[in-house]
């Protein structure tokens, strides 16, 4: 299957190369981004090009697809978008992401985020997107939440990072409800 590529009003969601490593390994080796990542922070950048590898594994395998999201203005490399833990079978997936700090609070997240939903539920046929953060991480809890993931509750010592496992927050959001929240936005953008 070709890597499919996204756009949205701002980004072109694309695949993650060799030539992204630069950028990508700017991103996290940033203690801001990675804070609530689930890994430490990148101390070299031989490493992001093994997490660029093992993305293209993981979309080899049908477990999962990560988009790098470059803005469409100027080409630039702003962070990643993925669905992980995907089953095709299932019909299931977990989102995550993360964005260069010098784009925070742009939208730029929430924008990839529709494409993503739009891209799982229309074109794969998923019914179920889950999303899990650390319990602090109010940035992207709101930011879920205000996209229509329901909180379903705690996965204790989910996530490892920095030598400890750490609590994290589930949330959901099923086809049927995005498919109402979509209609209700199209409706209030009409009005």
């Amino acid at each position: 299957m070709p890597f499919p590529i996204l756009k949205t009003a701002r980004l072109q969601l694309i695949e993650v190369t060799p030539e992204h490593a630069p950028a990508l390994f700017h991103i996290l080796s940033n203690e801001d981004v990675t804070r609530f990542y689930g890994m430490d922070p990148l101390r070299e950048q031989e490493h992001a090009l093994h997490i660029i590898e093992s993305f293209k594994q993981t979309f080899d395998s049908r477990q999962g697809i990560r988009w790098g999201m470059v803005t469409r203005d100027s080409g630039t490399f702003i962070g990643t978008i993925g669905l992980n833990h995907l089953s095709l079978y299932s019909k299931k997936a977990e989102i995550g992401f993360e964005l260069d700090p010098a784009h925070w609070r742009r939208g730029y997240v929430a924008e990839a985020i529709e494409a993503v939903l739009a891209y799982a539920y229309e074109t794969l046929g998923l019914y179920r997107m889950g999303a899990v953060t650390f319990l602090e991480n109010t940035a992207s809890i709101q930011l879920l939440t205000r996209i229509g993931f329901e909180e379903e509750g705690i996965l204790r010592g989910y996530l490892f990072q920095g030598g400890t496992s750490h609590d994290g927050r589930i949330f959901s959001l099923l086809k049927p409800d995005y498919q109402a929240s979509r209609h209700q936005r199209k409706q209030v953008k009409t009005v």
